[in-house]
């Protein structure tokens, strides 16, 4: 029986609710000095103001190594009754020291299978998802590297794979290397960002597959996303391709939180989905917000 793997067990894909299918409660990199998101009480109060919005489920992709803080999401999921879905895998070689790496070659695979049948580190707390990722128009050895773990846990476990892609780019390339290389079933992969690259004939090309699309993260000064968001999600619906879309905010930066004066999680719900829905109907927007997150992070569990 298919389920979505939260911090708290084993959910019906209708019991996830209304879903930010791609965020951070925690994330620390030497990409983003000083931008730390660190602070539980922060944590607990974005979970809080999505809660308040109608918001039922928040899917975290930080991976390994990224400041997850993964026994601090139990008690932050009871506290706000907000399901989390917590993540394995890999982000780009710049987000490790070498020593990190190092630690993990030849056994990447079997470290994403544990974290997701066993739990990251001592929390207990087990993965529902493997998040990797992919360089901008290209897959470099790092990328090759850890998609093909995430396909041998997949194989193993069941479990969806995640694909940060760079400013939107190189999504055929992911889907060529997971599902034609590596025998991953398109249904089980999840591209993100591709709001940050808009490019109608890729997306469609990448929505035939079969593959889950992820338009994840309002507008930033050098991404022109929200104004494009709109025509893009109807163009795919119209397509036949209404059951691949999902919606989520990707707040990365502690500047970014709703609380630190950003938009944050509740922007999705406050901003997002009511334009989406004068542009595509509510019912549209509910089930892509709902139905399709259920669809795409729940799996038999092997």
């Amino acid at each position: 029986m298919r389920r979505v793997r939260t911090v708290l067990g084993d959910l019906r894909p209708e019991e996830l609710g209304v879903c930010d299918a791609h965020d951070h409660l925690f994330f620390a990199s030497p990409q983003l000095p000083g931008q730390e998101l660190r602070e539980v009480s922060a944590a607990r109060a974005e979970l809080t103001a999505f809660q308040a919005r109608g918001g039922g489920g928040v899917v975290q992709w930080t991976p390994y190594g990224l400041g997850r803080r993964a026994a601090d999401l139990p008690a932050l999921s009871r506290q706000t009754g907000v399901h989390v879905v917590a993540a394995t895998g890999l982000h780009q070689a710049a987000h490790y020291d070498d020593a990190t790496l190092d630690g993990l070659r030849g056994r990447l695979a079997d470290v994403f299978v544990a974290e997701l049948t066993e739990g990251i580190g001592t929390s207990g707390v087990r993965a529902g998802l493997i998040k990797v990722a992919g360089g901008f128009h290209t897959l470099d050895a790092h990328a090759r590297w850890t998609m093909t773990a995430s396909a041998e846990a997949h194989h193993a476990t069941g479990a969806p794979i995640a694909v940060h892609l760079e400013l939107g780019t190189a999504a055929l390339d992911v889907l060529d290397l997971l599902c034609g290389t590596l025998d991953v079933e398109p249904h089980r992969v999840i591209l993100g960002h591709l709001n940050r690259f808009p490019d109608s004939v890729m997306q469609r090309q990448a929505a035939e597959s079969g593959c889950h699309l992820a338009f994840d993260g309002p507008s930033r000064a050098h991404h022109a996303i929200d104004w494009r968001l709109p025509d893009a999600l109807r163009a795919l619906a119209d397509a036949g391709f209404g059951d691949r879309l999902l919606l989520g905010g990707d707040t990365t930066t502690a500047a970014a939180r709703s609380v630190d004066g950003g938009p944050g999680m509740p922007y999705l719900l406050r901003r997002l989905r009511p334009r989406l829905e004068a542009a595509l109907g509510a019912d549209l927007v509910d089930r892509i917000l709902t139905e399709n997150p259920g669809r795409a992070f729940a799996v038999e569990w092997r």
